[in-house]
């Protein structure tokens, strides 16, 4: 029996989903792996300070969540789309069935 068609809301979804994804798991990875690098057992005299916060910091913190606004904006700019959502359902009738709207 052949398969139905994919509905394409679902596979234009289940696409921004990876996507999204993939970026959450990159920054998360580059934020934990620099934090722990360069944040734990250091001396206070190796401390360096960018624009008031500690390099570690600034690096592992400030700059990727700057660059995940970025783009996130940039996807949701450019590489969302909207997509057909079918005929809107016909609005129900009121009670005598005429269609007719009445004031009560």
């Amino acid at each position: 029996m052949p398969r139905p068609p994919e509905d394409p809301v679902l596979r234009s979804s289940r696409r921004e989903a990876i996507v999204v994804l993939l970026m959450w798991l990159g920054a998360l990875a580059y934020t934990v792996t620099y934090c722990y690098l360069f944040g734990y057992n250091r001396s206070f005299e190796s401390l360096k300070f960018v624009w008031g916060f500690p390099d570690w910091v600034f690096w592992g913190i400030i700059a990727p969540w700057s660059v995940c606004l970025v783009l996130s904006y940039l996807f949701a700019t450019f590489f969302m789309r909207d997509e057909d959502l079918g005929e809107d359902p016909e609005e129900e009738t009121n009670a005598g069935g005429t269609g007719e709207v009445t004031d009560a």
